[in-house]
């Protein structure tokens, strides 16, 4: 963690109550991505990153000053499985958002930094085939490599945050790479060939 956040988190148990708008604000982006990515696309990826953020700060006084975002994560994943466990539902990333087009998700709306409109569509039919694919994994496996992918969290974090070894954690990364390459081993080849 930099010395921003520590600061900041000071700041605010010293009683300044505006002192983690920095934090919000440049840890938004991934902890609702992977919110949204976990739930699925579900209605409810907002009650669930407002109540991540409502739980961080009723309990800030606990944290130990090691990786501030992983914490968020790993207070967003109980809340996701709390959630999960009292519907009894599968989660579905098949939940519509109804924008203009009717079909997308939420998901479908976050804006990519650093990809060009002409980028992202050249791009975009590969980008819904892995989607798809990441779709097809299990929860364990989908989650690992949203994490490990999409937040840059280490192995070791990861497994604190499945309350699991770091070779479970290893190992279903391993599977979800293994049925990844299974799934997109047509468009890696097309790829290949187009490079070559």
């Amino acid at each position: 963690m930099d010395k921003t956040d520590i600061e900041c988190i000071n700041a605010y148990l010293g009683g300044d109550a505006d002192a983690l708008a920095p934090l919000v604000e440049k840890y938004k982006r991934p902890l609702y991505s992977f919110i949204l990515k976990m739930t699925e696309g579900r209605e409810d990826a907002d009650e669930i990153f407002q109540e991540t953020w409502f739980r961080a700060l009723k309990n800030i006084h606990k944290f130990k000053h090691q990786n501030f975002l992983n914490w968020l994560f790993r207070i967003a994943h109980n809340l996701v499985i709390d959630r999960a466990r009292r519907s009894k539902k599968n989660i579905s990333m098949q939940t519509s958002f109804g924008g203009e087009d009717g079909d997308s998700t939420l998901e479908d709306h976050l804006a990519a930094p650093g990809i060009s409109p002409s980028e992202e569509a050249g791009g975009a039919g590969l980008g819904e085939k892995i989607e798809e694919a990441v779709k097809m994994l299990s929860e364990d496996q989908k989650e690992v490599f949203l994490l490990r992918m999409y937040a840059n969290a280490s192995f070791k974090e990861i497994a604190k945050i499945q309350k699991c070894s770091i070779n479970t954690c290893l190992a279903r990364m391993q599977y979800a790479l293994t049925k990844l390459r299974s799934i997109l081993k047509e468009e890696y080849e097309e790829l290949q060939e187009a490079m070559s």
